[in-house]
């Protein structure tokens, strides 16, 4: 009711919000689909009439069908003995009915013994008569004598919990003992992860990866993220390995491994996210290597790509070309063969081949112009130039790689340094070898064969290089001249 009158004192203030008020005929459209009760529950919600700038309140007649029974009650026990007999009332006299049962509302909210009313006053008055408050003394009584040895039993209980978790705890927070010793698993150890041809020991559960890479990456570890699902169930966590051994040339977001829990339970495990940290100082020395081979192949692959594109482009449209001539109804004109274009691609490449091959015989030269055992110091320097950067990098990084960060990114409060160095770092990643006493068969039988000519070739233009280089020193003539006199 306090809600409709002051509804009826909204319209009265803004005859625009008087639909609003109403409630929209949306409102009404979606109960209409509904199979509605009989006493219209569904519109319990509306207001109780119709709204009108400073309307009265129906008591009979239009009312919410879900509110007639209770008006009906309302009017028959408050209205007719406070107001009388009336069709309708106002906010005025809906006021006087509300202040005739103030007194009666403070009366219910400041009574005391509420909660015991239900009990019924016989059944209070039977509880005040009887010894059971004195019996309960007794018994919280007897409780207190006996607080000494139950403190004494629950200090015995802290005393075993102690000695049995808390040792586990120092070893695992403060010492790091379990994790070191190899004895056993840290408790932050989640389980073993197996994956191209290794297996992973270092198992951190993670739960928001890209926050936890964010930290985790001063770990100067490389990292491994996977989210792993239980097959044939919903069960999906995510957790991070610690690559500490073999190399990284198959690690690629997308691969899929196997991780074994604590439990010994199976899970699929598929690589989402990678941070890439040196492995160890035989990958660094190969890194750079690769990194060209890869590059080269690269760049390979898009030139031919672009030519293939272009020929396929050229094709594409000399048959387009060829097709309009035709429906045009004239033959396409010969193009004209052009010598100059020709005799200029021709020179360059005989350009280019002269450059390659005056610098291939210069380096020659110098080489064969060293001493015999000064070639294989000339040689380990080129390497030491190529590889001994990335070397001195990944020596550096493997001595700084920290435990601390992964586990202070998933939480822990680690305020120490625990270090892995490559000794300790090759035994929690353990790469596949061959069982004792196995052999490896190298023979393919279905092996293409191999033609001697590649073979041939290369030794006829290595004997062409090193003869033309000898006859540059003169040492061919004199040879001969020795040989014939």
């Amino acid at each position: 009711m306090n809600d409709y009158f002051t509804r009826c004192r909204l319209a009265a203030f803004d005859p625009r919000a008087l639909g609003a008020l109403n409630r929209q005929e949306s409102e009404y459209i979606a109960i209409a689909e509904k199979t509605l009760s009989a006493s219209l529950e569904e519109t319990s919600g509306f207001p109780i009439a119709q709204i009108g700038s400073r309307k009265a309140l129906p008591l009979k007649e239009g009312i919410n069908p879900a509110w007639i029974a209770p008006m009906s009650v309302f009017d028959a026990r408050v209205v007719r003995p406070l107001l009388g007999d009336r069709e309708e009332m106002v906010e005025d006299e809906w006021a006087r009915i509300s202040a005739a049962f103030a007194p009666y509302l403070d009366w219910q909210s400041a009574k005391a013994g509420g909660a015991v009313e239900k009990l019924g006053l016989d059944r209070v008055r039977e509880i005040l008569k009887s010894d059971h408050r004195v019996v309960i003394a007794a018994l919280i009584a007897q409780d207190q004598a006996l607080a000494p040895e139950f403190n004494n039993i629950d200090a015995v209980d802290k005393l075993i919990r102690c000695h049995r978790y808390l040792f586990t705890l120092l070893n695992n927070f403060v010492s790091f003992g379990d994790f070191y010793t190899r004895r056993s698993k840290a408790v932050f150890q989640a389980g073993t992860l197996y994956l191209d041809g290794r297996s992973f020991d270092l198992c951190v559960r993670v739960g928001d990866m890209v926050k936890h890479a964010a930290l985790a990456t001063l770990s100067r570890i490389y990292l491994v993220y996977c989210d792993c699902t239980r097959r044939g169930g919903t069960e999906t966590m995510s957790i991070v390995a610690a690559v500490t051994g073999g190399d990284s040339d198959f690690l690629m977001v997308g691969r899929n491994g196997v991780f074994y829990d604590r439990l010994g339970a199976d899970w699929d495990a598929t690589i989402v996210r990678l941070v890439e940290h040196p492995i160890s100082i035989r990958q660094a020395f190969w890194s750079p290597y690769k990194r060209i081979a890869k590059m080269i192949g690269n760049q390979i692959t898009k030139m031919a790509a672009a030519r293939d594109k272009a020929a396929t482009d050229k094709a594409s449209a000399g048959v387009a070309g060829a097709g309009q001539k035709v429906d045009a109804g004239k033959a396409p004109a010969p193009a004209a063969f052009d010598v100059g274009k020709f005799a200029g691609i021709f020179a360059a490449i005989g350009l280019a081949l002269g450059a390659i091959g005056t610098a291939m015989a210069a380096v020659f030269t110098g080489v064969f112009k060293l001493a015999w055992w000064q070639i294989p110091i000339l040689l380990a320097g080129l390497v030491l130039i190529i590889s001994g950067p990335s070397m001195i990098l990944a020596w550096l990084k493997l001595r700084q790689r920290n435990l601390a960060p992964i586990l202070d990114a998933n939480g822990w409060a680690v305020n120490a340094r625990v270090r892995i160095n490559v000794a300790f770092g090759a035994s929690l990643t353990k790469v596949a070898a061959l069982p004792e006493g196995a052999v490896r068969k190298l023979e393919d039988p279905f092996a293409d064969k191999k033609s001697p000519w590649p073979g041939v070739i290369l030794l006829i233009a290595a004997l062409i290089v090193v003869l033309y280089l000898l006859n540059r020193q003169g040492l061919i003539g004199q040879w001969l001249s020795a040989i014939f006199g």
